[in-house]
């Protein structure tokens, strides 16, 4: 009785988390027009260190678990940006087929690598994200810069493989990528946004299959995908992306800037921490 009784209340604190990582997630995505998974993948990682999950394994189940997530918050969010004109559907079709290939690469890394390299890659990139965030203005130009199809091509495949690996959407790398580009800051949200569904459909069909078998995953999980904390967390990503949006027109974007840079950057060292420890 005691053992079920443990285990019940494991479960309902993990329900929280997840609702939690829902509710945050939904509204940073709302606000800075990134991926919730920046956000997700970092509570799923904690959590799931202190559900007991081997170390080995936790980067690989927040990181798809993220992904499946992302699918529903992208096709709310690209719906939204593209009802606003600020979707770039050519440089979809001309960088698409790069950043898909970058997802296959990163997802078969991912699923094959150990997850301390996984969580060593968030840590670093996460970081360098936050540096941008904190360091860098953004740029509001409609000045685009046209590069080379073949660094267009090297920029997808980095783009689309760190995401996979990462568990984030479009808008985490390719939204600086884009801006440092001289695209309009709303146009590369809205671009990225639609980019993060092409990362997530194969990245998440990827893990699924790559962790079919493998033992020591959480219950209620189809390869590395926890069924259990995505049906929580979709619901509340999605129906608090809109109100992270309508804030982001009350508030400095400055601000936000600086509040997720710093959210990042405490993210990344507390990651490095524990991969020391």
């Amino acid at each position: 009785m005691i053992e079920i009784e443990g285990t019940m209340s494991l479960y309902l604190v993990w329900g929280a988390a997840m609702l939690f990582a829902g509710v945050v997630g939904g509204i940073m995505a709302g606000l800075l027009g990134v991926g919730g998974g920046i956000v997700i993948v970092p509570v799923l990682y904690h959590f799931l260190t202190t559900m007991g999950v081997d170390e080995s394994l936790r980067m690989q189940v927040a990181v798809a678990t993220s992904l499946t997530t992302i699918i529903a918050t992208a096709i709310s969010s690209t719906r939204s940006h593209y009802k606003k004109g600020s979707v770039d559907t050519a440089l979809l079709k001309h960088w698409g087929p790069a950043i898909i290939v970058g997802v296959i690469i990163g997802t078969a890394i991912g699923g094959l690598a150990d997850g301390r390299v996984l969580t060593i890659v968030f840590a670093v990139v996460a970081l360098l994200v936050a540096a941008n965030m904190i360091l860098v203005k953004d740029r509001e130009t409609d000045e685009a810069k046209n590069p080379p199809k073949s660094v267009w091509a090297v920029l997808g495949v980095i783009a689309g493989s760190l995401s996979a690996m990462m568990g984030i959407g479009g808008g985490t790398i390719c939204v600086p990528v884009l801006n440092f580009l001289g695209y309009d800051i709303r146009r590369a949200v809205g671009t990225s946004a639609a980019i993060g569904l092409i990362i997530a459909i194969p990245g998440t069909i990827g893990y699924a299959m790559s962790g079919i078998g493998v033992d020591g995953r959480p219950p209620f999980s189809i390869g590395y995908v926890n069924v259990l904390a995505a049906a929580l967390l979709i619901p509340m990503t999605v129906l608090c992306a809109p109100i992270g949006a309508r804030i982001a027109h009350t508030i400095p974007r400055r601000a936000l800037r600086m509040c997720f840079g710093l959210f990042l950057a405490v993210t990344s060292l507390r990651m490095f921490y524990d991969l020391i420890n």
